[in-house]
């Protein structure tokens, strides 16, 4: 069953799933979006009917559907994850190079990406760890950074060794220097904004909780919510 904003409670850290409803929630209506590798693909799944959101894709399709289940999948109609997708009534193909075009040329409105790391001024590393071994995989990823008007984040707030992705400055190789608007997690939306990291909302943890987490002062926007 599909997931709505509406179904999200505050009492839990947020599943995949539900990370991806609360993001998808905050589309506007009629936008045109890019869904990065991993995580952010779940938000297709969320989107109502009437959103009117256009998902590209940068191996060249406009009009992404939800993703292909059972008899719905066609090994040809894959996202840039190959993961098979489906399509929406008026979808477009169009060549690898035309696709990349939009997403420098700044037709896209937002894009979701995963990341390594955010800083607080909303720089982004998402392609490379630095570690020896690591294989990097930049993608479209430094493309979709600086050409969408909007780059949201959608990662989990922290390493399997406990250090918070939401960082003061970036260790890893940067994607993009001041370019994401806001970062989803389990634990809270944040906001990046000129006076600092505004936290928007929390789950299953309090903002005190949530700053403890992250390690450096944030600004408090949960009142009333």
């Amino acid at each position: 069953m599909t997931t709505t904003s509406a179904d999200v409670t505050h009492d839990e850290p947020l599943s995949r799933d539900e990370m991806a409803a609360v993001v998808a929630a905050d589309i506007p209506q009629g936008a045109y979006v890019n869904l990065g590798i991993g995580q952010p693909t779940k938000v297709a799944d969320h989107l109502g009917d009437d959103s009117g959101v256009f998902l590209h894709t940068e191996n060249g399709m406009l009009g992404m559907g939800p993703a292909a289940q059972g008899d719905e999948i066609d090994p040809d109609l894959i996202n840039a994850g190959k993961i098979p997708v489906t399509e929406l009534p008026g979808a477009s193909y169009f060549h690898h190079a035309d696709s990349f075009a939009m997403m420098r040329g700044g037709h896209l409105d937002v894009c979701v990406l995963g990341a390594f790391q955010v800083s607080a001024t909303g720089d982004l590393a998402n392609w490379h760890t630095g570690a020896p071994d690591a294989i990097p995989a930049v993608g479209g990823a430094m493309d979709l950074a600086t050409g969408a008007r909007d780059v949201f984040v959608m990662m989990n707030l922290r390493t399997r060794d406990g250090a918070s992705k939401l960082v003061e400055a970036c260790s890893y190789p940067l994607t993009g220097v001041g370019c994401v608007s806001r970062v989803y997690t389990e634990y809270a939306v944040f906001l990046i904004t000129a006076d600092g990291v505004r936290v928007r909302e929390t789950f299953g943890a309090s903002f005190a909780d949530v700053e403890r987490m992250v390690g450096f002062d944030l600004i408090d926007g949960t009142a009333g919510r």
